[in-house]
């Protein structure tokens, strides 16, 4: 079913509430590890908000959507997931209303603009909406989404105010708790109060079974008559999205390099949605196409590890876990190179 699209009176009481919010710059007494919630008036749903600029890189309010939007939050202010990975774009789960320059905004957008006879001017001032899923390239906010970021606008601009005057209004009785505004009405118009919630775990998707065809496995093993030397695999975000339906989304791809070498083996794609087969799939092509296979593959993310156990069990291969794969982040700079003519820092 398509998205619906927010209407005239959805964008202007949007752009009103980001106006307001641009106007008080809570930057300036804020960080972004001063976390609250707001509860969606229509389904319930929490989004967790922080305000961005401090550092005075990205003027922002990004509400983190349920605990799986919390969770990705939770984990990059811990450092588990670092702010530099390339892959942080395509795994967050947020609304976000920032301020950029003209250039950064689509034609759609100042086409918005221009039919609620909007005027801004200067650096960091033009208001832009995004919908970031993970896998997806940023997208335009359906009227759902409007109508949510418009209230978490609201509420921040509530939130931050008091925050000027009080910093502890955001410190929890005990550990674990998040200040979360909640409506009074499903309208919001019976008044909103403050709520210590403690957020619900994430759940975690299912990950596909992983069959292994025993038969293919004791094939290949009679197929492989070169075994030496050390793989690095990988599986991430290809650079460039594809579109086949109205959201673009960024595929993965796996890619196995020669450890001493750094040279690329083999490389292939598939849609985030379907990780698991796909890549083993390809790499079970591999080895079958070309009858070689190393004594070691290193991966550097505990789901690789667990998705190509079976597979290194039944052919005798060592498996290791280690911090960096060089030879793959070399791989990935090339592609940076080559899609945008520059490397990534």
């Amino acid at each position: 079913m398509p998205k619906r699209e927010p209407s005239l009176k959805d964008w202007k009481e949007l752009y009103q509430a980001a106006t307001d919010f641009m106007k008080i710059k809570p930057w300036t007494w804020m960080s972004d590890s001063d976390l609250f919630g707001v509860q969606n008036p229509q389904n319930g749903g929490i989004g967790y908000c922080c305000v961005m600029g401090e550092i005075e890189e990205v003027f922002a309010l990004a509400v983190y959507l349920g605990s799986e939007g919390l969770d990705t939050y939770l984990r990059t202010q811990s450092g588990e997931i670092d702010v530099y990975d390339p892959d942080i774009l395509h795994i967050q789960r947020c609304l976000m209303a920032s301020f950029e320059d003209r250039e950064s905004l689509e034609k759609a957008d100042l086409q918005t603009i221009k039919k609620l006879d909007l005027k801004f001017r200067g650096r960091s001032a033009w208001p832009l909406f995004r919908s970031y899923l993970p896998g997806y390239v940023p997208w335009f906010v359906t009227k759902e989404e409007a109508g949510f970021l418009t209230v978490a606008l609201e509420q921040a601009i509530d939130v931050a105010l008091r925050f000027r005057k009080d910093s502890d209004i955001l410190d929890p009785p005990r550990r674990g708790l998040v200040l979360v505004r909640v409506p009074g009405s499903a309208s919001g118009k019976a008044g909103w109060k403050d709520v210590w919630l403690e957020p619900a775990a994430p759940v975690k998707e299912d990950q596909p079974v992983v069959t292994v065809d025993e038969i293919r496995l004791r094939r290949i093993k009679k197929y492989i008559t070169n075994r030496t030397g050390t793989w690095e695999i990988d599986f991430f975000y290809f650079p460039v999205p594809v579109q086949e339906g109205e959201r673009p989304y960024f595929p993965r791809t796996g890619v196995i390099v020669d450890h001493s070498r750094g040279f690329v083996l083999h490389n292939w794609l598939a849609p985030p949605w379907t990780l698991s087969p796909e890549f083993l799939k390809g790499l079970l092509d591999f080895f079958e196409e070309t009858g070689i296979a190393p004594k070691r593959i290193l991966v550097n993310k505990p789901e690789n590890l667990d998705m190509l156990k079976p597979i290194t069990s039944a052919l005798n291969i060592d498996l290791k876990m280690v911090d960096v794969l060089e030879g793959t982040n070399e791989f990935r700079t090339e592609m940076d190179v080559h899609f945008f003519g520059i490397p990534e820092d």
